[in-house]
């Protein structure tokens, strides 16, 4: 069964990571520090709590439902526990220097170092939860089924309890910042990472769940490479990665697939900000039938007009942000309703549907988006595309601009 599509209302989703319930923030603490923890009843309980995220979506007028990523400490450091063939510990070199807006050393810090030093000095990443650095140093190979299993038993169960009709799991791209000394080149590396993550892709899909690509880098990475790198040369490195990824997809139904990429968790300026319309003729080119980006806050919500110049390719299905994670201040549903309106003028009202810039809480325990914001900036969501079905479906459209 292909993705549901807008076809009679405007539909609505997210990006994933939802603020973590205490309770299942606390003993994922615990795991990554290594500290004994009642397994039994963590497992309990994070069924129960999945259940009460799921429930929360779809009474917030969410439609395509996820677990919230309960289980995980991060949207990529998940994959480290279900990989073999990673040791922890500081890799031979030293671990890289951090680069982009909190390590100082992106193009948006250095235009704005006064704001990104406060930023540090008062950083809402200090309790999130850490994992050990992870060096390659054998055959990499997917190991643990039975949590991903568990998170998709949890999720079943918790949509049909709550009445959902669609639910996505979202998993990792091929593409880490995990040290290799195990692979001779880069490209065997990435290739074999992608070999055994693709184990995951098949199982979230054999399970009639929708499966979300998450690759953030693939636009964010341009805030650090844009020091020295063209526009033509990151398009190029893009188009490598895009090439991986499709391997990695090879034969996977398109029309259940959907690929999220964003500009990171970065409360900035954000002027260095890759343009949408420089990266989504590539975007287009993914093995996935919808596309997932920002488009809700300042920097990028004037990007509808892209699609007055790029046609979307046939079957898919654009998945802007029409609230976002970037500010705490909760968007007004008329707003929403009008960002949503501007989309599906130029890319058709049932070719859209419609979720957040990013996920919420991306790495379990970031504060900047607390949890009482992240469910109203949910609602606004979903109020929103009420009043916006009201307009497309009933009221003919109105054309919103500006």
């Amino acid at each position: 069964m292909s993705m549901l599509r807008s076809t009679h209302r405007i539909r609505t989703t997210h990006t994933g990571s939802l603020p973590r319930p205490p309770v299942v923030l606390e003993t994922l603490r615990l795991l990554a520090a290594g500290k004994p923890v009642d397994m039994t009843a963590y497992e309990r309980t994070l069924t129960e709590q999945v259940g009460d995220v799921v429930r929360q979506q779809v009474e917030a007028g969410i439609d395509t439902v996820s677990d919230g990523e309960c289980s995980k400490p991060s949207f990529q450091h998940y994959v480290a526990e279900r990989l073999a063939g990673f040791e922890p510990r500081v890799p031979a070199g030293g671990l890289p220097v951090p680069t982009g807006p909190m390590g100082l050393g992106g193009r948006d810090a250095l235009m704005f170092p006064d704001f990104y030093r406060n930023v540090l000095e008062n950083n809402p990443f200090r309790n999130t939860i850490r994992m050990p650095p992870r060096v390659c140093v054998g055959p990499i190979r997917y190991i643990r089924h039975d949590k991903l299993q568990r998170d998709i038993r949890n999720l079943k169960v918790a949509m049909a309890a709550a009445g959902a009709d669609e639910g996505f799991m979202p998993a990792l791209a091929p593409v880490t910042t995990l040290q290799n000394e195990y692979y001779v080149t880069e490209e065997e590396f990435i290739t074999a990472y992608g070999e055994a993550m693709r184990e995951e892709y098949q199982a979230i899909l054999d399970a009639g769940l929708v499966l979300q690509i998450d690759f953030p880098m693939l636009a964010s990475r341009w805030d650090t490479a844009s020091q020295t790198m063209s526009l033509a040369d990151y398009r190029k490195w893009v188009a490598a990665r895009i090439a991986n990824l499709n391997h990695a997809l090879r034969g996977l139904p398109e029309d259940r697939i959907r690929f999220h990429t964003c500009y990171g968790v970065n409360f900035g300026p954000r002027v260095s900000d890759l343009p949408l319309e420089n990266i989504l003729d590539l975007i287009f080119t993914i093995r996935a039938g919808a596309y997932s980006f920002e488009a809700a806050n300042p920097r990028h919500e004037h990007e509808w007009r892209v699609m007055e110049r790029l046609k979307l390719p046939d079957g898919k299905i654009l998945i802007p942000g029409a609230v976002t994670h970037s500010n705490v201040m909760i968007e007004h549903p008329e707003t929403v309703a009008d960002r949503i309106e501007r989309w599906a003028c130029v890319a058709g009202r049932e070719n859209v549907i419609f979720g957040n810039d990013c996920g919420f809480q991306s790495t379990a325990g970031n504060a900047e988006i607390p949890v009482t914001v992240a469910w109203a900036k949910l609602q606004a969501l979903g109020e929103g595309a009420r009043i916006a079905s009201a307009r497309l479906w009933h009221q003919g459209g109105r054309g919103v601009e500006g």
